[in-house]
């Protein structure tokens, strides 16, 4: 494969993210207004995409509360500074069973909802984009399987393309890629896509050079893609994804150290990333530039 690099580069920031970092680190934001203020503060630094969770303003799990993205959503839209919202769509496909000797029932922590439920929030909040995780997968936990069946896939990419907001297709392994390519050649979704090459999530594709270009190489050339590793490879897969031709992620979804020992920040993750491209010669593109090569539009939620 030459090297195609990536001379125009948009950054997305996962803002919080749904894992059980709320307690690792006090710039893991929780509420709604923190929330957004993180996201302001990451498209201050540079990022032209906000990827948003909502979590429980209490306790900082993991929420599916309409409100509390309707709340996210509107003062991120209130803010000075322009940026493209993304809202995860991944929540309400979690199994958890309970146990090699006793599968079933299933257990505390599964959240398994149909596929309008599932983007319920989508279609009361109207972002530009929201993810859409194209396959099954084991995660780290024992027993915790990510549910994504391909019917539900159909269903929900189905209900994203009526409502006019581009799916982000999240990636975690090259089969994903491949049912992606069916859902654009079945007319669920419209081509060009949008990829999120998601690297080094256990058990998906391992976040090593040789597994990320055979990712990059089963994306289709007039696609649109991004990547992001995890934790400690954050930000050298800044820079290979910017090499390989792609965009960029990071976030404190992904990682939440700036430096050994040191915690970071939304803006701080953005303003290395930023650094890294830029030392590369490349660009970092904002809001506007990013809705006219990905054919976005940015609306108001519903009345």
């Amino acid at each position: 494969m030459p090297l195609e690099m990536n001379r125009d580069v948009f950054i997305t920031c996962a803002v919080t993210g749904s894992g059980g970092t709320q307690d690792r680190s006090p710039h893991v934001p929780r509420s709604p207004e923190q929330i957004a203020e993180s996201a302001i503060a990451a498209a201050r630094a540079g990022a032209a995409i906000v990827h948003c969770h909502v979590r429980d303003p209490e306790t900082g799990a993991p929420a599916r509360d309409k409100a509390l993205y309707r709340e996210v959503t509107e003062r991120i839209r209130d803010a000075e500074i322009d940026v493209v919202l993304n809202l995860t769509a991944g929540m309400g496909g979690d199994m958890v069973f309970g146990g090699t000797e006793n599968p079933l029932p299933l257990v505390a922590g599964t959240d398994m909802i149909g596929a309008e439920e599932r983007v319920a929030h989508v279609a009361e909040c109207r972002p530009e984009i929201c993810t859409l995780d194209c396959g099954t997968m084991n995660f780290a936990e024992a027993d915790y399987v990510m549910t994504n069946t391909p019917g539900m896939l159909r269903a929900m990419g189905s209900m994203m393309t009526e409502m006019g907001v581009k799916p982000e297709i999240e990636a975690f392994d090259t089969g994903h890629l491949w049912l992606a390519k069916a859902l654009v050649e079945e007319g669920v979704l419209a081509t060009p896509a949008l990829v999120q090459l998601c690297m080094g999530v256990p058990w998906g594709a391992p976040d090593d050079l040789n597994t990320f270009l055979a990712m990059v190489n089963n994306v289709p050339k007039d696609w649109t893609w991004s990547a992001f590793s995890l934790g400690r490879h954050q930000m050298p897969f800044v820079a290979a994804s910017v090499l390989a031709g792609g965009h960029v992620r990071v976030g404190l979804e992904d990682n939440l150290w700036l430096d050994k020992g040191v915690l970071a920040t939304n803006a701080q993750l953005v303003e290395r990333a930023r650094g890294i491209i830029e030392g590369l010669g490349a660009t970092v593109i904002g809001p506007e530039a990013v809705r006219q090569r990905l054919g976005l539009e940015k609306r108001a939620p519903l009345a």
